[in-house]
């Protein structure tokens, strides 16, 4: 992700009474997941069970904020508490219930106004719901920098496909070795669509990947820019297909591919959400720098991600513990390495492995 994202991203600690309530601005994902975790984490630590969490500023929220809202709701109501999550925007709600994580926290109306709530809110009770499939991708955070954008892709493709209405089927394509590939695909027909432009080496995919802009064909029985891709698509039952760039340092590095076997199937509504899918793509794609070579990319986004993943933890931990604002617990983490002579990451590994003593460095 680039550095303006992480700035756009800021969260804030107010207590109604005797009740946290956390708020969020901007995109949680996989770097500013951690701060998101240290904040709830940190609370839940010092003995708060009843947490609020207010997501009307939520702009997105990826697999790396879902499984950590997953993690904290089990861990809240194991000791009989309960998350409550308010406002939540229509679309990051839909997510939720793609994902399972509306059967692990409580949806509220008025985060600012807790006693307020409407009577008829639904309070789910946590079950033994499977959280697997959210923790691929921090799993994946031990195996290389390419193995983790796949699964990060792979996840977008899906949440694009269940969540874009007339969607049949979502990919990714990008350029890989000298050689364009599909690296996440929500199902086998859009590989196969994929692999039919590969192959004639024309369509929408591969100009949007070529021009860096949207290309949406409305109606595939009315397109002549492509006439041997066409009657493939054609004969595969598909008749729209949207593709969306996917932009890393201002050149185009591969495509978010939509198919659809209806007619017309994107609308505005349709490209706006594609236009969400394909940023945060593109975001995890930045994060990779892939102007290196697969080793340096490999080693500068495995450390430069974890670096980045433990300072926002960490000031997450003390916003919580010393009820600070995000910019004061940052200063404060920068200000603390220097009066003790250690880096500003040594000095957040501390503050992280506070909340487990027993995995404090030696």
């Amino acid at each position: 992700m680039s550095d303006n994202s992480v700035d756009m991203f800021t969260m804030g600690l107010a207590f109604v009474g005797d009740q946290p309530l956390v708020t969020v601005v901007g995109d949680i994902d996989l770097v500013t997941a951690s701060s998101f975790a240290g904040v709830l984490n940190g609370l839940l630590n010092d003995g708060y069970h009843t947490i609020v969490a207010d997501l009307a500023g939520l702009t997105f929220v990826d697999a790396r904020g879902l499984n950590v809202l997953a993690e904290v709701a089990t861990r809240i109501a194991g000791v009989g508490g309960t998350l409550t999550v308010h406002s939540v925007p229509a679309f990051t709600r839909r997510m939720f219930g793609i994902t399972g994580l509306s059967e692990l926290v409580v949806f509220g109306t008025s985060a600012a106004r807790p006693e307020d709530r409407a009577a008829d809110d639904q309070q789910l009770r946590v079950g033994e719901t499977d959280t697997t499939a959210l923790a691929g991708p921090q799993r994946a955070l031990a195996r290389s920098s390419t193995e983790l954008i796949d699964a990060a892709l792979r996840l977008v493709t899906t949440l694009a496909d269940a969540t874009v209405e007339n969607a049949d089927g979502v990919s990714v394509t990008l350029e890989r070795h000298g050689r364009l590939m599909t690296v996440a695909a929500s199902n086998d027909e859009v590989l196969t669509m994929d692999r039919h432009q590969y192959e004639t080496g024309e369509g929408p995919c591969l100009d949007a990947k070529a021009l860096g802009r949207n290309f949406y064909t409305e109606s595939l029985a009315e397109e002549t820019r492509w006439p041997r891709f066409v009657p493939l698509a054609l004969d595969q039952g598909i008749h729209s297909i949207l593709s969306s760039p996917l932009m890393t340092r201002d050149r185009p590095q591969g495509a978010l591919n939509m198919y659809s076997s209806a007619t017309r199937a994107f609308g505005t509504r349709q490209q706006e959400l594609a236009a969400l899918f394909a940023k945060q793509a593109s975001e995890i794609l930045t994060t990779s720098a892939p102007d290196l070579t697969d080793d340096e990319s490999n080693q500068r986004f495995g450390a430069s991600l974890a670096a980045r993943q433990t300072i926002h933890q960490a000031q997450g931990v003390l916003m919580a513990r010393r009820h600070l604002t995000a910019d004061a617990a940052i200063r404060s983490i920068f200000h603390e390495a220097r009066e003790v002579g250690i880096t500003v990451l040594a000095h957040a590994i501390d503050i992280v492995a506070s909340l487990h003593p027993d995995d404090r460095r030696s």
